[in-house]
């Protein structure tokens, strides 16, 4: 977030933001991983990557652990929230969407599923047990909900219905993850390639259903969380991880671009989240954070050596980190982040148009 965004930092201009958006909410579906889940995961029995316990939801209502991945509203929540929702959608294993589309009062889904990613073997134990719903899935998941939108309105009440909804999407930093840290041979390009591919695929499963709107979400410089911090002698980013995030997100302006021309009634925002955050890093006392590089809950060197779990430390004023635990924003941040995306007219962080350009375009 560069210099020109400093009115970001200003409390007033986020309530104005918050208040302002138009009665006529778009439908809102949302894809990925614990960026935006808001608790798919707590419906698989055997998946280790949950959060639906302390220190989780310390800030959210009641204090209440949801399975979200923050101190309290994530992304996803805080996107919907500037679209005129409460929070976000529910997730899809906890949805009636037969009755809702019947009544007339479906309004999305949140597929988003913490630990997965673009390739299926993201994210997945060694014993094949279900640890996370896979983009794959995700994508089979939403045909599973167009289904039940053609029985309760129709062909033509479908293809209206999904040409005005909004459909968020971010996912890729766990694949990294899991490539940086293996000991796979498969060249770094050739690597970003195929995530870029099979990105297009489900990219284009969903045009083919119906979609039209996109806000994508890149991946972040993950090479400055805590948890990669440990591994820098000096406590720096690890900025070889960064290089494959600069990287995933040059692939992803392609393939917009690709796609976006082939498919003309098409809209999207790309929403360059390194160099949102990278801006934050460079500039905390703009955006009143006091620390950038420690998460907030955790454990061990930069509280990044463990998951925020019940007895981690946790730090008081939250507002003031950037990290909520090892891999994930605070509350605080992912409002900054959502505000940027939303109303940022700057083409380094968002392009070609900003999400509040997309709801209405």
């Amino acid at each position: 977030m560069a210099k020109g965004l400093v009115f970001l930092v200003l409390s007033l201009a986020l309530v104005v933001v918050f208040h302002s958006a138009d009665a006529q909410v778009p439908p809102i579906f949302i894809f990925g991983d614990s960026t935006a889940d808001v608790g798919t995961d707590n419906f698989l029995p055997g998946s280790t990557a949950r959060a639906d316990f302390p220190h989780n939801g310390i800030d959210f209502p009641n204090k209440r652990p949801t399975g979200r991945f923050s101190n309290g509203l994530n992304s996803a929540d805080l996107l919907a929230k500037l679209m005129g929702y409460k929070r976000s959608p529910p997730p899809f294993f906890s949805s009636n969407i037969a009755y809702a589309a019947k009544k007339n009062s479906f309004r999305g889904i949140n597929f988003a599923s913490g630990g997965s990613g673009l390739l299926d073997v993201t994210g997945q134990t060694v014993n094949n047990q279900k640890n996370v719903v896979p983009l794959s899935e995700q994508i089979e998941q939403f045909f599973n909900v167009h289904g039940k939108l053609m029985a309760a309105i129709g062909p033509a009440g479908t293809e209206n219905f999904l040409s005005k909804s909004l459909f968020f999407i971010s996912t890729g930093s766990n694949d990294i993850f899991t490539y940086y840290h293996s000991t796979s041979t498969l060249p770094k390009q050739e690597f970003i390639s195929t995530l870029a591919l099979a990105y297009e695929n489900y990219l284009r499963a969903l045009l083919n259903l119906g979609a039209r709107k996109f806000g994508i979400i890149s991946v972040p410089p993950i090479g400055c969380c805590p948890s990669q911090r440990i591994y820098n002698a000096t406590g720096g980013c690890l900025e070889e991880l960064n290089e494959y995030a600069r990287a995933f997100h040059v692939s992803m302006e392609t393939l917009m671009c690709k796609l976006s021309s082939e498919y003309k009634d098409m809209k999207y925002s790309l929403g360059n989240t390194y160099e949102m955050t990278i801006n934050v890093i460079d500039n905390p006392a703009v955006f009143k954070f006091k620390e950038v590089k420690s998460a907030c809950c955790g454990d061990g060197k930069f509280n990044g050596e463990s998951f925020c779990v019940p007895n981690a430390t946790l730090c008081s004023k939250r507002h003031q980190y950037l990290f909520w635990d090892l891999f994930h924003p605070t509350q605080t941040a992912s409002k900054l982040a959502a505000v940027t995306l939303y109303t940022s007219d700057e083409q380094r962080f968002v392009s070609p148009i900003n999400f509040s350009q997309l709801a209405t375009a």
